[in-house]
């Protein structure tokens, strides 16, 4: 077994035009301030990272882990959560996700899912530069707003729509694998690949890639109210990253797990800061430590009741509390006599090894 790492934090949530908050080498130092040992950066936030510059230089890569090693932080992992979701949009999304591409490819859906592609890549050649063996991602939905099987699907439509999306990040992965790094992909409503079975469909069709693995996120899971746990059992080969995220299903007789249209406050299931949820995290860093993961836990805030300064600052000592640190040997080897073939034949009523 192997002990995972943390405290780390994703900055995506902080990040801000107000210092600390406004440059790497602060918003590193007020982490740091509060217990965290890593950072995730969130690649499209020029404030924090270059991603063109990281993809091309060393020098620029080895300065941005100095500034970082200066607080005692290490980088957990990149993020292209925004670039990801852009590789692979639905017509009726296009005006909403156009606020997160650059102003030239905004109102041209061809050239915006380019455009992430090639961030993408960026974002592989980036985190080789900079030492990194996993990213974090989005996979893009194209099928997400026929989730619900009303009006009645046409036969095929979610097999094209899977087809379509490993033929985008065949490629891809392709990249992240000549990098040596892992695709994280975030389990996420909103995505194609928002469950088991649907990462599923995505991982035949990419032909079962070795670089295409899972950031795990149970805060998604409660809200989808699936067997958080029990996927840690079936998945563990392929998680690689791990948000810790609380969250809460608070069963309703008005609402269930869609929400009613409401805002995040008023709905059934809703996100929270870690400690103030349902999920179960003495569980979870468990069965992650029993499966030898041994990549970060890294704080994503998202609470619709608490302040992020709160939240930020209960989430380090929280982490810590629940990273386990395996135990080297059985708890019962004090008891221990060996192994004497001939006598555990003896013990099972067995003659000699060379008797018939």
């Amino acid at each position: 077994m192997k002990t995972i790492k943390g405290p780390g934090i994703f900055l995506a949530q902080f990040a801000g035009d107000a210092a600390p908050f406004d440059n790497l080498k602060t918003i590193g130092g007020w982490a740091a301030s509060l217990g965290y040992k890593g950072v995730q950066i969130p690649s499209w936030d020029r404030r924090l990272f270059d991603l063109d510059k990281a993809a091309e230089s060393s020098a620029y890569c080895d300065e941005v882990k100095g500034v970082l090693a200066d607080h005692g932080l290490a980088i957990t992992e990149l993020s292209t959560h925004l670039q990801g979701q852009l590789v692979a949009v639905h017509p009726a999304y296009d005006s909403a996700f156009d606020g997160f591409a650059p102003t030239q490819v905004r109102n041209n859906p061809a050239a915006r899912q380019s455009w992430a592609v090639e961030q993408l890549n960026k974002a592989a050649q980036a985190s080789k530069r900079l030492g990194l063996k996993t990213h974090a991602t989005f996979s893009g939905a194209l099928a997400w707003p026929y989730l619900y099987p009303w009006p009645q699907r046409p036969a095929g439509l979610v097999e094209t729509a899977f087809d379509e999306l490993a033929k985008r990040w065949k490629p891809i992965l392709d990249a992240f694998d000549k990098a040596g790094v892992d695709a994280c992909f975030e389990i996420h409503p909103g995505e194609d690949l928002h469950d088991g079975v649907t990462f599923e469909m995505f991982l035949a069709r990419v032909g079962d890639h070795p670089r295409a693995k899972i950031l795990y996120d149970p805060s998604h899971f409660v809200l989808q109210q699936l067997d958080y746990l029990g996927f840690i059992d079936v998945y563990h080969s392929r998680i690689a990253a791990f948000h810790a995220k609380d969250a809460e299903f608070n069963k309703s007789p008005r609402q269930g797990v869609y929400g009613g249209y409401q805002s995040w406050v008023n709905r059934a299931g809703r996100f929270r800061s870690l400690g103030d949820g349902q999920v179960d995290f003495a569980g979870i860093f468990s069965k992650l430590s029993q499966y030898d993961y041994d990549g970060w836990a890294v704080l994503e805030w998202e609470c619709c009741i608490k302040s992020a300064d709160q939240g930020a600052r209960e989430g380090a000592p929280f982490i810590a509390r629940h990273i386990i640190k395996v135990t080297e040997r059985a708890f019962d080897d004090f008891a221990a006599a060996g192994t004497d073939e001939a006598a555990n034949r003896r013990m099972l009523g067995l003659g000699s090894a060379g008797a018939r």
